[in-house]
């Protein structure tokens, strides 16, 4: 399974929504909302933005949920 590479981050405080290229090999915590400006990070128990607000999450956990990772950042 290729991991999709790109995802749909919706800013839960202005709904400005943006399509983005995750990185592969590291977790994103922080993302400045292009709308509004608000620091955007994981929610609880996700490991990065993407799992939290995107419309895809990330490779790594896009792998883990295939069968063939250990989650994201090794986790």
């Amino acid at each position: 399974m290729t991991p999709i590479p790109q995802s749909t981050l919706i800013c839960p405080h202005c709904g400005h929504t943006s399509l983005e290229t995750m990185p592969t090999d590291a977790c994103q915590w922080y993302y400045p909302c292009p709308g509004c400006g608000v620091l955007l990070t994981p929610k609880p128990g996700d490991c990065c933005v993407f799992c939290s607000y995107g419309d895809v999450p990330c490779p790594p956990i896009q792998q883990e949920r295939a069968g063939h990772g250990t989650g994201c950042c090794g986790t």
